[in-house]
């Protein structure tokens, strides 16, 4: 699979979002970690994940503790995959999520977080959404300081607008290298940020990139031009989806949610698939960017 760049690691163009497999709705673990496997034998190496993504209480970092498992019984070699996680929201087991960016929260979080994956220090470590009960700037020196304690061994944001990314930057002498934002064609307000990220040279992580886990499917029927151009190639609406993201700037690395081997395998060949500049301009003409 082609590849873009995190920090100063290399990774697959597209990533593997791991909530779909731990919240409400979840498939069975043995399915889960089927489409793990799966995303790995179609060349995926980067893997989102997040230690909110669980559905019932006293199960805080479900998704982290699947995706450990799935890269130990891998058959393969998994050694080139990096996993990135988050911290800062937290999910009580009744549905709902709520934001804690205390400094002393997001370091033991981390801390957790490393132990449920089995690694001595996070690849990539993400402050997941801000919380107005704390200075922003309090939050992301305690991400600074996983980076300089080593527990972490990058730093990103998600769920910020522009203004915040440069604090951050400023915030982590330099070392933000990625933002994980919502962006699809249902949702493009984050497209200010993207462009900023591309000027900037930090990885852009598109999540819900083909519209949200219940709208995914229906993506070819809610935005036509997406359909009629995956119709000339013979291909999914949302594959095309993918590809016209991933041709809007080389910093973008979209990171579709997945329950299914065959949603992850789909999604993978995207980067292989060649829109011409005068597609990526009408579907972008489209959604308004």
């Amino acid at each position: 699979m082609k590849q873009r760049t995190i920090g100063d690691v290399s990774v697959s163009a597209i990533g593997l979002g791991g909530m779909p497999m731990s919240i409400e709705g979840r498939p069975d673990r043995e399915r889960s970690v089927r489409t793990i496997h799966a995303a790995l034998d179609a060349g995926v190496t980067f893997i989102d994940t997040a230690n909110s993504y669980n559905r019932d209480a006293n199960e805080t970092g479900h998704n982290e503790i699947l995706i450990a498992e799935a890269l130990a019984s891998y058959g393969g070699d998994s050694s080139d995959v990096l996993v990135a996680t988050k911290g800062g929201l937290v999910r009580p087991g009744d549905g709902s999520w709520y934001k804690d960016g205390r400094p002393e929260a997001l370091k033991a979080a981390a801390k957790e977080s490393a132990r449920r994956l089995g690694v001595e220090a996070i690849g990539l470590y993400q402050f997941h959404r801000p919380d107005w009960r704390v200075a922003y700037i309090d939050s992301l020196g305690a991400i600074r300081d996983l980076l300089d304690e080593g527990v972490i061994l990058m730093a990103g944001i998600s769920n910020a607008d522009v203004e915040q990314i440069a604090l951050a930057q400023e915030v982590f002498g330099g070392r933000l290298v990625s933002v994980q934002n919502q962006f699809s064609p249902r949702y493009t307000s984050s497209y200010n940020e993207l462009k900023f990220c591309a000027e900037h040279g930090i990885a852009f992580l598109p999540w819900s990139p083909l519209g949200g886990i219940s709208r995914a499917g229906l993506l070819g029927t809610r935005h036509t031009a997406f359909r009629e151009v995956a119709d000339a190639h013979g291909v999914s609406p949302q594959r095309v989806t993918l590809a016209w993201e991933l041709a809007l700037a080389d910093v973008v690395v979209p990171i579709p949610g997945a329950s299914r081997p065959e949603s992850i395998r789909d999604s993978a060949q995207a980067p292989e698939l060649a829109l011409t500049d005068t597609e990526v301009a009408a579907l972008s003409q489209a959604v308004g960017v």
